[in-house]
This record gives structure tokens, C-alpha cells and sequence, in this order.
């Protein structure tokens, strides 16, 4: 998913290649069409057909799919709630200030939003 979200798009044999360049050995290429195969069947990926060759893209952007994965963190791990988990992070050191402070910025524009 990171090559596609940074590429925009790739074939199959693009994305083999460009995993040979960031591994010590190179993947089959059926095996990197079976994960791409799956990704799709997951709803992650979309294809389209360019002569013969499928050219795969993300169906949504990284962030969306991000918060989705946190979501179902928070609703496994911590019964749904998002403030426990906002909490631990911030307990735990993983938020910076400027993190903090964005964080801050964004919820007072959604106050806004809804007044």
C-alpha cells in the first residue's frame, strides 16, 4: 500500500520491481499479484485494465484508512473509547506539543463547526 499511495498508481510487475529495490531478494511476481489480488478483494486497491495489464491505485487515501484502523483499535481495545486512547498517548509521551497543539487547533475548528 505505501508504493501505491506514493506512486498514485503501478502495474504488478512496478510494484515487483520496486520492492526489489528496497529488499535483499526479489518476490515472485504471482506472489505480488496475489497480495494485490487481495488487497482488492479487502477494498483497498481498484484496478483498471490498460491494454492487457491491470493498473492498480488506492480506493482511499492513506489518512482515511489510517483512521479507520485506529477506530477499530479503540472499538476493540478500549470499548469505543476514543478518549481513553487519547489519553494513554498523551500519558504515554506520544504527542509532542506541536502534535498537541494541532490537535487543540483542529478540535476548536470543529467546535466552530457545529455551533
Amino acid at each position: 500500500m505505501q508504493l501505491i499511495w506514493a506512486n498514485d498508481h503501478l502495474t504488478a510487475d512496478a510494484v515487483r520491481e520496486l520492492l526489489g529495490e528496497r529488499s535483499a531478494r526479489r518476490l515472485k511476481d504471482s506472489t505480488v499479484r496475489t497480495v494485490l489480488r487481495r488487497l482488492e478483494q479487502k477494498g483497498f486497491v481498484a484496478h483498471a485494465v490498460d491494454g492487457r495489464t491491470f493498473v492498480y491505485r488506492a480506493t482511499e487515501p492513506r489518512g482515511r484508512v489510517a483512521a479507520k484502523a485506529v477506530k477499530h483499535i479503540v472499538d476493540w481495545f478500549c470499548n469505543g473509547s476514543l478518549d481513553e486512547v487519547l489519553v494513554g498517548m498523551v500519558d504515554n509521551a506520544m504527542l509532542d506539543r506541536p502534535q498537541l497543539q494541532l490537535l487543540i487547533d483542529k478540535i476548536e475548528t470543529a467546535k466552530k463547526g457545529k455551533e
